[in-house]
């Protein structure tokens, strides 16, 4: 019965790096042969460096925001960039700066809204409850088309946005979790929701 060439093969290469495990030159007991060439000692070589090392800072990326640079201001009252430096932080116990009143999550817009467009008022609920990607909405009372047919929602980037059915944004709204003003979609008709 032969063997087949992978297992021979196999056999070979095993036998040649268990070889060269013994070798001088790997630091095993020197081995007998008949051909063996003198063994000469190779000086080490040192790192030299092949010019100045310089270092700078990575340009940013094609259309990312450029961060400021957190080096300490020259005498000139600028950074190394010619910006001139951060604000101090603030102080503990100071008050906060007056910021826009934008709800920081989701569930800050749930609830029962009454909505205010120039053809009239109705009433809009926005539901925690999922439907797919977005969350389920009702409307009642609306004599807006667009607005009759809502029935999900999402917030996304500070906004709210009213979807009917098949997908459709009926209004982009922007506010507080109390306010929420906008337009309709189709028409651009202003829009404002109240609790």
């Amino acid at each position: 019965m032969t063997k087949p060439v992978w297992l021979t093969t196999a056999v070979i290469c095993s036998a040649l790096a268990l070889g060269a495990c013994s070798s001088t030159r790997l630091g095993g007991p020197p081995t007998r042969s008949a051909a063996a060439a003198p063994i000469t000692e190779v000086p080490p070589v040192e790192a030299v460096p092949s010019g100045p090392v310089e270092a700078a800072p990575l340009p940013p990326l094609a259309g990312a925001p450029v961060a400021p640079d957190m080096t300490t201001p020259p005498a000139g009252g600028t950074d190394i960039a010619g910006l001139p430096p951060a604000p101090p932080p603030p102080t503990i116990g100071a008050p906060a700066p007056a910021t826009a009143a934008a709800p920081t999550s989701r569930t800050a817009m749930v609830g029962n809204w009454s909505v205010q467009t120039s053809g009239g008022s109705c009433r809009v609920q926005l539901s925690s409850s999922p439907a797919l990607d977005l969350y389920r909405a009702s409307a009642s009372g609306c004599s807006n088309q667009d607005l009759s047919k809502v029935n999900a929602w999402d917030y996304r980037d500070g906004e709210v946005y009213l979807y009917q059915t098949g997908g459709a944004v009926t209004a982009r709204l922007r506010g507080s979790s109390s306010s929420l003003s906008g337009v309709l979609a189709k028409s651009g008709a202003p829009l404002s929701l109240t609790r």
